[in-house]
Order: structure tokens, then C-alpha cells, then sequence
């Protein structure tokens, strides 16, 4: 299910379930714009327009306070360093978009990149991927990469809570389009999951199997998924008319073996959950080597579909998409920026569907 989205503009191609809007907020200025200079970037940084060309390639000898100040400037102005130039000065072909997501052993965010590379290669672009394992400072530091590597665009899937230092002249200069989670502090283009009704469908199948006691198990509120599908896991409670207990809601750092603790904790209440909810995939695992340890069967539906949940003893009813979906989405749309596309900032949000297997099917 999908949430109702306001559509306006040109529609652009995409799966037929997905929805649009434009953001709120001023028009992103004109691509075409004066790229900065390193010159811009020196007077920024209060540095010598040598010291950036050393930043830039990274030569030693430069004090780690400055290069981090000019850092800051090449990623507040948005200025990349003319690669493509370079290259084919040396006879070299080059032409690269960067995606910088949080995992790399997250198949969720594999089928995501092989995705973005179908529509990259499509384009006659290479893909720098890279990642942030949800540190902001990391991500601050692998988009500075980018950009002095001369990615013409960025898609993102964000770690921050507060993306304003992009600025203005990055966003003039580079398109940026975020992916499952949007921006903090700016308004940019965005593909995301119906987070909320993905979660309320979910909970409100465990709820129509007959439990009333359904445990969820997420990651830190801080990330804005995690806050989406506890939303939906609450607005499923109370349109049942059922209390929400939060001694049942555990979150805990983004792994596997923090979320088979939450299990544990859940499972090992006076009155324990009959029904548990896992916010995604990682957790999902970790929830399922706890109940397997623990020797207990209670129903469970998780967020995100995983390689052989069709397949153990008790399959995973689990809430389904192509999350391939959501690199094309984004990766088309962030070409058709570079190609000039000017309408104001998109919000795309891309269905869920329940698939039943047993698991969430197991009543009380």
C-alpha cells in the first residue's frame, strides 16, 4: 500500500504504484550556474589557492585543521575538480555519478547499487560507490571524495540529522538526489518506501490473526525509517483500539546481534509479546536467531525481504518491494537533472505489499 501523495509536475517514468510531489520550499537555483573555482574555494577557506590544488590531491605536508576547513568549502560550494578534463587530456574517457549508501554487506543496498549501475551505464557513466556506516562525519568525508574524484552527480543515502552544510553552491552545481531517507535541513529530491503503511499493514495482519501483545524490534528513532515504521506500528494499535505498551518496543544500534539482545529482553518479560514485528531486514535476522536459540515461536513479520526467507522451516511473512526500484528511481531522476531538468524538488514514494508466508500467520 501507498500513502496519498500530492502529484504535480510532468510525470517522468517509474513504476506504476509510485507516487509524487514536489517539496515545499524555494526552487533549487539554476544548474547552470558559474561552476566555483578553486580559487572560490581558497577565498572560502581563507587558504592559498596552492594549498587547495594540494588538499585536492591529497599531497602530504598540509595541517589537518586546513584540510578539513577546505573540505568544508569544497563541499559547501559544490566545487569538483574538472576530471573528465584531465583525463581526456591523457586520453582517458571519464564520466562518473557517486552513491554513497550505509552498508556494503547490506544485500538491500547491493540490489539497490546494481541497480543505479544499470541506469548509470545506460547514461555512459561509471558509479563510485562508497559508504557511511551511518557515522554523519564519514558521510561528510566520503562526499568531499566524491566530488574531488569529479562525480557530476550524487545519490545519497543519508546518515546525517542535519545536511545544511551542503549548501546552496552544492546543490547549484551537482545534483543531488537522496535515497530511502530524505535530507535533514534542505530541500532535495527523494525516493523512499511507504514506511508508515508498510508497518501499519504489518502490524495490523499480526492483529488480525488475533495477538494484542506485538513486540517491535528497530533501529535507533534517529533514523528515520526506524521512526516511520514505529509510527505505522503505533497508528495499527490504535486503530484497533488497542494500548500501545512500550515495554514491547525495543530499539537498539543498527546490527544483527544488538537486535537478537532486544529479542531476548522482549521474550524474556512476565507477559511476553505472542507477535513480533522486525523493523528490517538486519533485525529480522538477529530476531530470528534469538527466538531459534530460545526454543519460542511467537508470529513474526518483517520489514524488508531477504535472500531464503522463503526457504527456512517457518518462512518469513515478511513486507515486500523491489528496492532495485529505488536506485532506478533515483539514479533516472538525478540524470534527468543533469540534463537540465528544473522542476521543483520531488518526493517519490514507492509502495510495500504484505507477502504471507507462515510466520505472520501463526495466531496466539
Amino acid at each position: 500500500m501507498s500513502s496519498a501523495v500530492t502529484r504535480s509536475g510532468p510525470p517522468s517514468q517509474g513504476s506504476a504504484g509510485a507516487t509524487r510531489s514536489a517539496q515545499g520550499g524555494r526552487r533549487s537555483p539554476a544548474l547552470s550556474s558559474a561552476p566555483p573555482t578553486l580559487q572560490d574555494v581558497a577565498a572560502a577557506a581563507g587558504v592559498s589557492a596552492k594549498t587547495v590544488s594540494r588538499v585536492v590531491n591529497r599531497e602530504s605536508g598540509v595541517h589537518p585543521a586546513t584540510q578539513a576547513r577546505v573540505d568544508a568549502a569544497i563541499v559547501t560550494l559544490g566545487y569538483r575538480r574538472n576530471d573528465v578534463a584531465r583525463n581526456l587530456r591523457k586520453g582517458i574517457a571519464s564520466a562518473t555519478i557517486g552513491l554513497l549508501i550505509e552498508d556494503l554487506g547490506n544485500p538491500f543496498y547491493a540490489i539497490m547499487a546494481r541497480a543505479v549501475e544499470q541506469v548509470a551505464d545506460r547514461h555512459g557513466h561509471a558509479v563510485t560507490i562508497t559508504s557511511s556506516d551511518e557515522d554523519p562525519a564519514r558521510e561528510q568525508e566520503r562526499l568531499t571524495g566524491l566530488l574531488r574524484r569529479g562525480a557530476g552527480g550524487l545519490l545519497i543515502v543519508p546518515a546525517s540529522q542535519d545536511h545544511r552544510y551542503l549548501g546552496d553552491g552544492l546543490q547549484r552545481h551537482t545534483p543531488i538526489v537522496f535515497l530511502d531517507r530524505p535530507a535533514v535541513g534542505i530541500v532535495a529530491d527523494v525516493v523512499v518506501l511507504d514506511n508508515v503503511g508498510g508497518a501499519r499493514q504489518a502490524v495490523q495482519h499480526l492483529i488480525a490473526q488475533g495477538h494484542r501483545r506485538i513486540g517491535f524490534v528497530g533501529d535507533p528513532l534517529s533514523v528515520v525509517t526506524s521512526a516511520e515504521r514505529l509510527q505505522g506500528y503505533r497508528e495499527a494499535l490504535g486503530s484497533a483500539g488497542l494500548t500501545v505498551d512500550e515495554a514491547l518496543i525495543r530499539t537498539s544500534p543498527a546490527r544483527a546481534d544488538m537486535s537478537e539482545v532486544s529479542t531476548r529482553v522482549l521474550m524474556g518479560l512476565a507477559v511476553p509479546p505472542t507477535a513480533l514485528f522486525a523493523q528490517n531486514n538486519r533485525n529480522c535476522l538477529g530476531v530470528l536467531r534469538a527466538l531459534r536459540s530460545l526454543g519460542v515461536r511467537p508470529a513474526l513479520v518483517g520489514f524488508d525481504d531477504f535472500e531464503l526467507a522463503d526457504m527456512l522451516a517457518d518462512p518469513v511473512t515478511v513486507v515486500g518491494y523491489d528496492p532495485g526500484e529505488i536506485g532506478r528511481m533515483g539514479a533516472e531522476l538525478l540524470f534527468a537533472r543533469m540534463a537540465g531538468d528544473r522542476r521543483p524538488p520531488q518526493r517519490i514514494v514507492l509502495p510495500t505489499r504484505l507477502i504471507a508466508r507462515g510466520s505472520g500467520e501463526l495466531r496466539p
